[in-house]
This record gives structure tokens, sequence and C-alpha cells, in this order.
């Protein structure tokens, strides 16, 4: 017979669903598994949650609020652009790292998003966070430091290739998170810059940015726990 579950069981049962989910998909997780390792009734978690859709949810909203109090507490450091679009690829690309159930989890069932209705909210935030990253283009690219590109094409090339490194990177691999995303702001900055003089700054692993960048997301990913 499971244990009588604790109090407090819901953050318990959110980050299981979590690291299930980031490990083998959302088909592929049951109410089962999470209740089979936490000790408790399946009862307890539709308590808590109502379905497994709920979970997924919660999972999508909590993620995507946190990479937006993330850019925002960033940003107010940085003001340049190119700036702030390199700040946003370390963000993204350290999340592998610091925040890596839940970015894979999200990533890998990016497809849950797209006509779900119950997951409009999230549709709405995922379009909002893409939408500063847009604004940033645009604004490069009116005071001239970017050339004259698609800055919507852009900011979606940018996160989908960054959001398919989870099929890939190696948080334990040779490679730290601050090399990778650096050679993805030497990428996109480099053919973004008008003037390449800043881009040696950007592309430094080692530089203020992604140094500013860790600053601010440890601490927002310990205060969510």
């Amino acid at each position: 017979m499971p244990s009588k579950p604790r109090a407090g069981r819901r953050d318990d049962i959110l980050a299981t669903f979590v690291r299930h989910v980031a490990d083998r998909g959302y088909q592929q997780v049951s109410l089962a598994d999470i209740a089979n390792e936490l000790g408790m009734v399946q009862g307890t978690i539709v308590y808590h949650f109502g379905s497994k859709a709920q979970l997924l949810r919660e999972l999508e909203e909590a993620y995507m609020r946190r990479r937006m109090d993330d850019l925002a507490e960033i940003w107010q450091h940085l003001d340049a652009p190119a700036d702030r679009v390199a700040a946003t690829i370390y963000a993204t690309v350290l999340m592998q790292v610091v925040d890596r159930d839940a970015t894979v989890a999200t990533q890998r069932e990016v497809v849950q998003l797209a006509d779900d209705p119950e997951l409009r909210e999230i549709r709405r935030m995922r379009e909002e966070l893409i939408g500063m990253l847009v604004a940033e283009l645009r604004r490069g690219i009116e005071t001239g430091a970017f050339r004259p590109v698609d800055p919507d094409i852009v900011a979606l090339q940018i996160y989908g290739s960054v959001q398919w490194m989870w099929t890939w990177f190696d948080p334990d691999g040779r490679r730290s998170a601050e090399e990778v995303a650096a050679t993805y702001v030497d990428v996109f900055l480099g053919g973004l810059l008008v003037d390449r003089y800043a881009l040696a700054r950007l592309a430094d692993p080692t530089g203020e940015i992604p140094r500013l960048v860790r600053a601010a997301v440890t601490p927002t990913l310990a205060a969510a726990s």
C-alpha cells in the first residue's frame, strides 16, 4: 500500500512529470508512472491537477514565465540591440544546463502547442517571447546596426535552431553551454551586423554578456524551485 502523501506534494508531482516528459515524451508518460515513483495513489495527482493535460499546461506556462522574466531582468542591464540579441541566445542555450528537464520537456512537446485550445495562453506567451526578439531585431535595423532583413523570419530562425539543441547537446560534454551559444552568436550576429567590430566581444563565451546572463538566470530558477 503506498504511503500517505506528504503535505506539499504538488511541486513533487509537477517536477516528476517534467522529468518524465523530458526523458520519454508526453505521450509515453502516465499518471501511474508518477504515482508509483512518488509512492502515492493516482487520485492524489488528479486532486491537485485534474489531468495529465493540466500538468503539461502548468509546465509550459511556468517555463514561459521564467524565460520572459529572465529576459526582462537581463535587458535591464543592456541597451544595444546587438547586446540584447546576443544575450537572448546565451540565455536560451544556457537553459539546456540550468533548467534542463523543463527545457527539454517543453521543446520536445512544442507540437502539442500547435492547435490544442487548452494551450492557447501558452501559445500567446510563446508569441510574446518571440516578439521581444523581433522588436530588438527591428530596432537594430532601424538604427542601422543590422542589415535590412525580415525580423520575423530571423527571430524564428534563431529560436528554431537553438531549441533543437536538446537532440544533440550534452551538458557534460567537452563544450560548455556558453561556448556553444557563442557559435550561434557568431553566426547570427555575424550575418546581421553592418559593422562587425563588436562581434568578437559578443561571441566571447567568457565575456561580460554570458556572465551577466548566467548570474541572472540562476537566481530566477532557484526562486522557482
